[in-house]
């Protein structure tokens, strides 16, 4: 009688236990360089399980540092390592390497009104409808991002507090520029945009996340809450 052998795959392994679920629940940096490289394989032999194929392949070439290293011929020369399986692990790492050699992008950094105007003006000033943004700020008053809250009327835009902050949460903004345009041209606030923006800012101080200035954008002019002395 041939010899049975008992083969546990990752499937057979409780949830909390898989790498896919490790990493969905606490983030790719909880892993560790054999789960990582389980997941870019995907899958294992029929004898072997991926995180096994992973643990042989690291120990083989020597870590991370020896797999980025090994040419693509070398690792197909390892038993359950394919073609495909290659590729995915060189594609995998030259990413990793493009990103570490990547220069960080320089971001705008917006410190007064004018900066704040300028950076939406030509942007904002010839719009149909009034559309309601959020400049998106890190510590330093660099722009992380700019995003379109909400599209309204030729004369309204109907903004939800939770709308804008899902987007500074997400982004992880410090701190926020409100902008919208006045379709007219005249960016003279209204009454009910000093009342969105004293709700906005006191949902922003339970958050922690301060509002700076509220822009309005007319043609070729803008008028800041935060200069007139409405914020």
């Amino acid at each position: 009688m041939a010899a049975v052998e008992y083969h546990l795959t990752i499937k057979d392994m409780p949830p909390s236990l898989r790498p896919r679920e490790r990493l969905l629940a606490n983030g790719a940096a909880a892993l560790s360089d054999v789960e990582l490289v389980a997941i870019i394989l995907r899958s294992g032999t029929a004898e072997t399980s991926a995180l096994d194929l992973a643990a042989h392949l690291l120990t083989r070439l020597g870590g991370l540092r020896g797999l980025l290293d090994a040419a693509t011929e070398e690792l197909i020369s390892v038993p359950g390592i394919g073609p495909a399986k290659a590729v995915q692990i060189k594609a995998a790492l030259e990413i990793g390497r493009r990103v570490a050699t990547t220069a960080p992008e320089s971001r705008p950094v917006v410190r007064t009104p004018e900066e704040a105007a300028n950076l939406v003006m030509e942007t904002m000033r010839h719009l149909d409808r009034e559309h309601f943004r959020a400049v998106l700020l890190n510590t330093k008053n660099q722009v992380l991002s700019i995003e379109t809250i909400s599209v309204g009327t030729l004369d309204s835009s109907a903004v939800h507090p939770r709308e804008l902050f899902k987007s500074a949460i997400k982004k992880s903004a410090a701190a926020v520029i409100l902008v919208h345009n006045h379709p007219s041209g005249d960016p003279t606030p209204s009454q009910a945009d000093i009342d969105l923006t004293r709700r906005l800012v006191q949902a922003g101080s339970i958050l922690g996340i301060g509002i700076l200035d509220h822009i309005v954008v007319g043609d070729n002019k803008y008028t800041s809450f935060k200069a007139c002395g409405l914020l």
